[in-house]
């Protein structure tokens, strides 16, 4: 249990005399979370019924848990080494997640860790959908009346950063000055570990009612496990690659899908010659245009997450177009009159974001930051990065120009509807974020694109099923606001397109598998003409043939990197597999018969199966090596393993 010191417990005793039996916190989205702060709040009011607590938040992190022996015995071990043995943890998501939190206190999101909270009654129903710009709004709405956040301190100097999280701060401060009779406790823990950042992040310490400094042993940042990117990813990533211009915008978050991406880009830059090589090949026609040439001008960053992909992108000398708080100045840039700008060259922003989150080697990218850099990395509130409102339109359509707002979702509809946060029983995977406003702002920009990307199917072999579909009971973007969309199997331009245009234009970018079931719906509904025949190109979009294109060393599994070690990395894959199997219980035994433990020693060794005990262990051991047989064939081969079953079937 996170332990809590004598000064967060005086905090937490002011808190209750000032503001009475009923208290609204707001807490920030991630990583700036005091946690040790939270939890003393929490145990106190959970020891005083009389005291209502209501806790509005969102992505509440935590270190993964396991919900099976054989993830256990690799979790624990790796959370060990990658956060710590004794990391800060969140009393309420503990309480949350055993559904046993106290009647006098309910906790409230807006944004779920994704996939946590499925079938979590507790979580779903005090779930808020909601944008990202208006949460500040409905915080008031709510009645808050308390934040706490952390910060980080000028190194020379008084003054504070809101760092990882003034996305919402800002605004809700601004929103409480304008009724100055409303009560509002403002409280900051300083964190030593948090860059200071610069922007409107730095505020005096006058901003909050309260600064405490605790002294404790040093706690590393939550640091994001860095994920594995498959060939379907890299292949979302060329498509969409071709649609960012050199001297233009980006926004881009978090995920397989964003790293892919952020990797062509790369490639682009650096060796183009292979790039065009590999996304010819992909096309099935030649890769020509000014749009794919490497990076002369380069790109400003303007997203509401800051992530590694960005520090990759500066790294690589692809962002580096400045931008300046002035529309004279901003002009001159635009035009490429770089010299006009004199004294000014060099020192614009490239970075513009509202909150950060990574792994370990972004935190240690920002605290290395030199003087000069780090005022080119500005963090702000999320009304002036995810819209254009707040006054400054103009300037900011300037900065913002050649936009391209990149988000994924999770399915897509005929005519072009995005599902990006729920099931089709509104079970809530994660939320809205901010993907509806960027969707938004790039249609109320006259060179601005959204760019929608997704996988076009989840699962494989005859468990797989299409993301493309012919309708979901509720949407996260509306088919009115349709745009780019990007699988692995190319690009669909939506904007301005009938129903019928655009449904053509998802199916030549869908599985072939699933094509004629969507056109025959599609045709019953009166939405495609009866004579159109899907294309022959199209029918080739088959996940072997992306796999024998995408072969080779220019796509790696980890292409930033891994957390994992080697054989973590292959045991990673066989539990996938596993997690496949464990919802066939026949193949599951027909793969138990095929498991060969001794082709996996190292693998079976870190899972502490290397000599099983007993009749259950040893069955384990049999599994897992099967999964991880499994495993390295659909390395080689996308399916195959189906194909493998179904001959033993027969």
């Amino acid at each position: 249990m996170t332990p809590v010191s004598e000064v967060e417990q005086g905090v937490v005793e002011r808190i209750l005399a000032r503001l009475g039996p009923r208290i609204v916190v707001g807490l920030p989205l991630g990583l700036g979370k005091p946690v040790s702060l939270v939890n003393a709040l929490y145990r106190r009011v959970a020891e005083e019924p009389g005291i209502e607590l209501e806790i509005v938040t969102a992505l509440s992190l935590d270190v993964p848990s396991a919900s099976s022996d054989m993830e256990r015995r690799f979790l624990e071990p790796f959370a060990t080494r990658h956060f710590g043995p004794d990391p800060e943890r969140l009393d309420y998501v503990r309480d949350v997640d055993r559904g046993e939190v106290p009647s006098n206190i309910r906790i409230t999101e807006f944004y779920l860790r994704s996939g946590s909270s499925l079938g979590n009654a507790l979580a779903q129903r005090h779930y808020i959908s909601a944008n990202y710009t208006h949460v500040a709004r409905d915080l008031m709405d709510r009645g808050v009346n308390l934040t706490m956040q952390e910060v980080a301190v000028e190194p020379e100097g008084g003054r504070l950063s809101l760092s990882c999280n003034p996305d919402v701060t800002l605004e809700l401060a601004a929103r409480m000055a304008d009724v100055p009779d409303r009560e509002c406790l403002m409280i900051a823990r300083v964190r030593p570990e948090l860059p200071f950042m610069h922007g409107d992040a730095i505020v005096e310490r006058s901003f909050f009612d309260e600064v405490i400094e605790v002294e404790d042993r040093p706690r590393p940042l939550f640091a994001v496990p860095r994920q594995g990117v498959s060939p379907q990813d890299y292949a979302v990533g060329l498509h969409a690659s071709g649609i960012i211009d050199d001297g233009g915008t980006l926004q881009i978050g978090i995920g397989a899908l964003s790293d892919a991406l952020v990797h062509v880009l790369l490639l682009r830059h650096r060796t183009n010659d292979r790039y065009r090589e590999v996304l010819s090949a992909l096309r099935g026609s030649p890769a020509e245009g000014e749009g794919l040439d490497p990076f002369v001008d380069g790109l400003y960053g303007a997203s509401e997450m800051f992530m590694d992909g960005f520090m990759h992108l500066y790294r690589a000398g692809i962002l580096t177009r400045e931008v300046f708080d002035d529309e004279n100045l901003q002009r001159l840039a635009n035009d490429g009159d770089l010299d006009a700008l004199g004294e000014h060259r060099g020192r614009g922003v490239v970075m513009d974001a509202a909150f950060f989150l990574g792994s370990r080697p972004f935190y240690d990218f920002l605290d290395g930051l030199e003087p000069h850099e780090r005022p080119r990395f500005r963090m702000t509130s999320v009304e002036r990065i995810n819209q254009l409102y707040g006054g400054d339109e103009e300037l900011e359509v300037l900065q913002r120009r050649g936009a391209c707002f990149f988000n994924t979702c999770m399915m897509v509809t005929a005519t072009g509807a995005a599902v990006s946060d729920g099931l089709e029983n509104y079970q809530m995977v994660s939320g809205v974020g901010g993907q509806y406003n960027f969707v938004a702002m790039a249609h109320a920009m006259r060179d601005g694109r959204s760019v929608l990307m997704l996988r076009s199917t989840r699962g494989s072999g005859s468990s797989a099923s299409s993301n493309i579909v012919w309708e979901h009971p509720h949407t996260t973007i509306p088919r009115h606001l349709r745009d780019f969309v990007v699988t692995e199997y190319g690009v669909a331009k939506l904007r301005g397109r009938t129903d019928e245009e655009c449904i053509q234009a998802l199916v030549r970018v869908m599985d072939a598998r699933f094509q004629e079931a969507l056109v025959a719906t599609a045709k019953e509904a009166g939405k495609l003409d009866p004579a159109w025949e899907i294309p022959p190109d199209a029918r080739r979009n088959r996940p072997e043939v992306l796999q024998e294109i995408l072969a080779g060393n220019a796509f790696p599994r980890y292409p930033f990197g891994s957390d994992f070690t080697p054989v973590e990395e292959r045991l990673v894959e066989g539990l996938q597999e596993l997690r496949a199997l464990s919802k066939r219980p026949l193949r599951m035994g027909s793969a138990w018969l095929r498991g060969r433990p001794a082709r996996y020693p190292e693998e079976l060794a870190r899972m502490g199966l290397a000599e099983p005990s007993g009749w259950r262990d040893r069955a384990t051991a049999r599994l897992l090596a099967a999964a991880l047989d499994r495993a390295d064939l659909s390395r080689l081969v996308p399916d195959a393993t189906e194909a493998q079953e179904h001959s033993a079937d027969r």
